[in-house]
């Protein structure tokens, strides 16, 4: 797997991160700089560490499921890309409550597919070690400016970058199994 592709996948797996954040910033009445701080971090190092977790989970079971990991990493990227399509057009959940629980249970909630993509990664021999910081970095990015971009425009993204992350994910499930198929 290629750094294009790690990128879109971590563009893809940061966008649930980024309409939660989208969410707190629309409930921020007063804008302070550690409320994005809070979501980009909390947001983005869960984000890294899941997949590592999923990874070594991955790893440990591939050697039994080589000759079907290509088919396994691509039917949990599509599932997990039109989930994010389905859960695009649900109602808006949102409050402005930055607590360290609160914000750890939304970063698991967020990252739980980033643990399946982990599993996925393994299978198709990807480095982890390259993956999770770049996954973990652009969602932290993602997750600082959703605050940002809630505060000031309300809802109006939120929709379309669920339907961008399910759709890119489920266009690198394809591009997994057609290069499995072909190559």
């Amino acid at each position: 797997m290629g750094i294009l592709e790690i990128i879109l996948l971590g563009i893809g797996l940061s966008m649930d991160a980024f309409a939660v954040s989208i969410c707190k910033g629309v409930c921020v009445k007063e804008m302070k700089i550690r409320y994005p701080l809070l979501c980009g971090f909390f947001f983005g190092g869960f984000q890294a560490l899941m997949p590592a977790i999923g990874y070594y989970v991955g790893a440990f079971f591939s050697r039994a499921l080589q000759t079907v990991g290509s088919g396994i990493a691509c039917v949990v990227l599509i599932i997990i890309g039109v989930k994010m399509l389905k859960e695009a057009s649900d109602p808006i959940e949102g409050d402005a409550n930055f607590s360290i629980l609160s914000m750890i249970l939304l970063a698991i909630a967020t990252s739980i597919d980033a643990l399946a993509v982990g599993v996925s990664l393994a299978l198709v021999g990807a480095d982890i070690f390259v993956a999770a910081p770049v996954i973990g970095f652009i969602t932290f990015w993602f997750g600082f400016g959703g605050v940002y971009i809630g505060h000031f425009f309300g809802t109006r993204y939120r929709t379309p970058a669920e339907r961008v992350g399910g759709i890119v994910l489920i266009l690198i499930g394809l591009r997994i199994v057609l290069s499995h198929l072909l190559g």
